[in-house]
């Protein structure tokens, strides 16, 4: 019997610790073979001047074409930033065509932050994000993406009946596991988590300034632990502490915020 098998459609940074550099070290560790489907290559984040970057887009059927001749099946599928209609498009294919009855979906609709999209994130781009919905089983939004997902004004809110309402909203699309993250309560972080309606709200301490990449190692522990039996509620409560670890790590070390999470010396924890 083969390992369990994750595939990351996300973009490949060379450094950062960002997206597939950081998600699939962190996968792996935790004894899951893990591939990948490129939608860029960056030689760094885009944080930094002077960055390469290769669009991956038109390379990408290619590219799956492989899996599919082989019939090669995956255990989970997870996608992270997309980068174009275009690419949004291409994924929801690649969804259809490696989506079954026995794998998860987690989609983390990476389009903005702090009540703005990102500014090259179009209408048409969140009309095709909507329309990958009805395939995911886990969502990772932050609240800017709530509220882009479900087509409401962006809000701020901590209140749970709110919050309940709006991934309700969310779940009449397709998925019932969401977790809405990094949403700001004082010097504390809110994770709000809905499991089929059921609902966990869970708090961690704010650490340091924002840094980038961290929401990719949070869907990483999450698709890691969901795959590996945990019930969503203990798959989201390990990616918090551990992101809650390798922040204060990164803060001690005093790496830049713009360079990822240090989380390497830390993942043996994710293999026990």
């Amino acid at each position: 019997m083969r390992e369990k098998r994750i595939v990351l459609v996300n973009d490949v940074t060379g450094l950062s610790r960002c997206s597939v550099a950081c998600q699939l070290p962190i996968i792996s560790s935790m004894g899951i073979e893990t591939a990948f489907v490129p939608t860029a290559i960056l030689s760094i984040n885009t944080y930094h001047k002077d960055f390469f970057f290769d669009d991956y887009t038109s390379k990408m059927k290619d590219y799956i074409e492989t899996y599919k001749k082989m019939n090669i099946d995956f255990d989970g599928i997870c996608s992270g930033f997309l980068g174009s209609a275009k690419q949004i498009e291409i994924v929801k294919d690649f969804f259809k065509d490696f989506k079954t009855d026995k794998n998860f979906i987690l989609v983390d609709p990476v389009m903005g932050d702090h009540g703005k999209l990102y500014p090259t994130y179009t209408q048409e781009m969140q009309e095709k994000m909507r329309e990958l919905m009805p395939y995911a089983t886990i969502v990772t939004p932050n609240l800017t993406e709530l509220c882009a997902l479900i087509d409401e004004a962006y809000h701020e809110t901590t209140d749970k009946e709110e919050l309940s309402r709006m991934c309700q909203k969310l779940s009449q699309m397709g998925p019932q596991y969401i977790v809405v993250t990094g949403i700001s309560v004082g010097d504390q972080i809110l994770n709000f988590i809905y499991d089929h309606g059921h609902i966990e709200m869970l708090y961690v301490k704010r650490i340091g300034e924002d840094r980038s990449g961290t929401g990719d190692v949070i869907s990483a522990v999450i698709a890691g632990s969901y795959l590996k039996g945990d019930s969503f509620l203990e798959a989201v409560r390990k990616s918090t502490d551990f992101a809650s670890k390798c922040i204060q790590h990164s803060v001690d070390i005093d790496a830049h915020p713009h360079m990822g999470l240090c989380f390497e010396p830390l993942l043996k924890e994710l293999g026990d």
